[in-house]
This record gives structure tokens, sequence and C-alpha cells, in this order.
């Protein structure tokens, strides 16, 4: 099975960087289900729940757009033109310096996008998308 990211490339578009929830930001879903894996296999819900979360969010910068995927039975999805994008911003705490995981927050032309918390790299993923950005503008 592809991922949305893969499916949704048109014509002559290709992957620029390609991010991913950090293991981080699910540390209280995987303390819960390993500390309740002992009472009638209780945490394997909470570690599930964990694993369906870590694998069904997508995040990528192409050579035309932003695209962040969320959702395993329900799937929420944005997609924001590079042109279209003013500012991507990364905001991190002191535990999120120290385990390189953050919240991303795209605001495109007119509208806000919620944040993306949890992101992993996120300084990566926001200088790959400037540097995808120079190079639409620079007709690379």
């Amino acid at each position: 099975m592809s991922s949305y990211v893969e499916g949704a490339l048109v014509k002559d578009e290709r992957l620029v960087h390609v991010g991913h929830i950090s293991l981080w930001s699910l540390w209280h879903l995987i303390g819960l289900g390993l500390l309740l894996l002992p009472v009638f296999g209780l945490g394997l819900v909470f570690l599930a729940v964990a694993h369906v979360r870590f694998k069904s969010t997508e995040l990528a910068v192409t050579t035309r757009r932003v695209i962040v995927k969320h959702g395993f039975i329900r799937r929420q999805t944005v997609e924001v033109n590079l042109s279209k994008v003013e500012s991507i911003q990364v905001d991190q705490g002191i535990l999120g310096r120290m385990f390189d995981h953050g919240t991303l927050v795209i605001s495109g032309t007119g509208t806000s996008h919620a944040p993306l918390a949890g992101i992993a790299a996120p300084m990566a993923f926001r200088r790959a998308f400037i540097e995808a950005q120079d190079s639409a503008k620079s007709g690379v």
C-alpha cells in the first residue's frame, strides 16, 4: 500500500522532504501502554493507538506544495501550494529542543492553519520547505 503523499503527486512533481511525527509526542500513550500491559492486555490498546497515530500521519514538502495528512479511518488533509505559503513557524520548548520535536504552524495567504504538534525534526522540515520555495521561485 502506497502512502497518501506518493499517491497525491502529479506529473513532474517530486518529493523534496518527508516529515514524521515524533515518538516523543506519543510518550503518554506508549507509557500507559507499557504500564497497563499486564492488566488484561489493556496496554495493547494504548500501544495500538500510538502506532496508528504514528503511521497514519504524513507530512511532505514537494516541488510544488506542502502536504499534511492525518487519520486512519477518517482522513484529514491540508495541501498548500508553495507560492501560497507566507510563513512556516517552529515552536519548540526545552524538551522539544532536547529531543528534536516541535510544533509547525503553516500560514497561507489569507488563512492560518492549525498547528501541527509533535513533529520530528521540525527545523529540517522548515529548511526543506524554504529551499523548495526558493527553487520554485527561481524556476529551477
